[in-house]
Parts: C-alpha cells; sequence; structure tokens
C-alpha cells in the first residue's frame, strides 16, 4: 500500500456543551470533550477495572452549529474524523501540545423524547436517523408474516 491513512471513528458521551467561536466570515468552530469507556477484569483480584479516555473534538461550520443546537453534556454520539495535533503557546510564551479529532461526519445515537425535533440528517452523506427511526415499528395486529421487515 503506498498510501496513508489518518481516519478515527469514536463512540462515546459527551463530557459538556458544545463551545463556539464565530468568525468574521460567517464560518465557525465547535469544541467539545468527547469521553470513551473501556473495561477489563484484573485476573489476580478479579476486580473490574474502568478506563476512561478523553478526546479533544473540533467541528466546523454546520456540523458545529446543528451539534450545538442538539446535542447535550451526557449524550452519546458517534464521530467519524483524523487526528490532529496542535503546536501553541500559552500566556507564559510556554510551546504547548494538543491532540483533537477532527470531526468529518457524525451521528447522533441518544435518542431524544418526542416533540423535540432531533434532525432528520447529519453533516456528511449518510443520514442520520436515530434508533427509534431505525426500527420497524408495527402496528397492533398487523402481523400478517413472519419477517422482522
Amino acid at each position: 500500500m503506498n498510501g496513508t491513512l489518518n481516519k478515527v471513528m469514536l463512540i462515546g458521551h459527551t463530557g459538556d456543551e458544545i463551545k463556539m467561536h464565530y468568525f468574521d466570515g460567517g464560518g465557525c468552530i465547535g469544541r467539545f470533550p468527547l469521553a470513551t469507556n473501556d473495561s477489563y477484569t484484573n485476573k489476580s483480584t478479579g476486580e473490574r477495572i474502568e478506563n476512561t479516555e478523553w478526546h479533544n473534538i473540533v467541528m466546523r461550520n454546520k456540523m458545529a452549529e446543528a451539534c450545538e443546537k442538539y446535542l447535550k453534556k451526557g449524550d452519546k454520539i458517534y464521530i467519524e474524523g483524523r487526528i490532529k495535533n496542535r503546536k501553541w503557546q500559552d500566556d507564559s510564551g510556554n510551546d504547548r501540545y494538543s491532540t483533537e479529532i477532527q470531526c468529518i461526519d457524525f451521528n447522533f445515537l441518544t435518542p431524544k423524547p418526542q416533540g423535540q425535533g432531533a434532525p432528520v440528517a447529519n453533516s456528511g452523506t449518510q443520514s442520520a436517523a436515530t434508533p427509534a427511526q431505525t426500527q420497524n415499528i408495527q402496528e397492533p395486529g398487523n402481523d400478517n408474516d413472519d419477517l422482522p421487515f
């Protein structure tokens, strides 16, 4: 393989509300932390160990605006993007480094209560359907066949 690949897929829970920054030209950036969990059992003690990894998510323009409108702290979301390392200077002039996930596509995974109007489509090429929208709901007494769809 001659090419390279920088791709990240995460499913996690938001750690805070999205923080928006608007630019003069009309564009915007939204940032929020995303928590992913990993758990295992310690073989020697039998204790269940859970580790949480935090990721800095960055979204731009329409994606950021949609997340600002519909995403709340603790919501579950699927993020697809790429890793980006940034170098910056703090107030003291010291070099600082941060690793971010620049979002390319996403899907809301937390079902919204009826009447809250979650978005039907997401930022990218796929449509974002809530779990309730993806299930086939049959009316009672309409079991003409045994197919699940």
